[in-house]
């Protein structure tokens, strides 16, 4: 009898964990993996009305990349968060950038200027990606709204994918504090 017991409790851990773990939303470059290069319009940074890599631009050094389906007041936080994070940390070389996957690029353009200037967004460049897919090898979930990958030296090393419901005060602290991961 206690056997069955035993067994019984098992199979559920095992049912319950692997429900879970499946219920996880996953989007973008895994942890440990390389971000490749992709191109985004510069609607506020220091190439605003050009066509760049920001990945390539920034190297090795440590990055946070937010993509975002909207721009809602959760997200505008956010990146509002980060923007400062990254001016706390100059010395590390810290940089952000921001992508608003869209199918309207100049609605978004308009509109991540409005962002900048209410938020004053000033060390984190706000951009788009023209295609709600996002660039390709990234694998952004089309079940995220918001995906949050942080790397440093080519590797990531922090890994967030939520929806909008999902983006409360709480967790935009934990993927504030996330940014020790790749800072030294």
């Amino acid at each position: 009898m206690k056997r069955l017991l035993t067994l019984s409790v098992a199979l559920m851990f095992v049912a319950a964990s692997s429900l879970s773990s499946a219920a996880e939303l996953k989007s973008g470059i895994e942890v440990g993996g390389r971000p490749g290069a992709y191109t985004v319009n510069d609607c506020t940074g220091p190439n605003a009305g050009k066509s760049l890599c920001y990945r390539c631009s920034y190297g090795g050094r440590p990055v946070v990349n937010i993509f975002a389906r909207e721009m809602n007041g959760d997200v505008q936080d956010l990146i509002a968060q980060i923007d400062a994070k990254v001016g706390a940390n100059r010395d590390q070389k810290m940089a952000a950038f921001v992508v608003h996957l869209t199918d309207d690029a100049d609605k978004s353009s308009s509109q991540l200027k409005k962002i900048a200037n209410s938020k004053k967004i000033k060390n984190t460049p706000l951009t788009n990606f023209e295609g709600e897919a996002g660039p390709s090898a990234y694998k952004i979930s089309k079940d995220a709204d918001v995906t949050v990958l942080m790397w440093v030296g080519g590797k990531v090393k922090v890994n967030h994918a939520l929806k909008k419901s999902d983006l409360s005060k709480d967790k935009i602290n934990k993927i504030v504090k996330d940014t020790s991961k790749i800072l030294n």
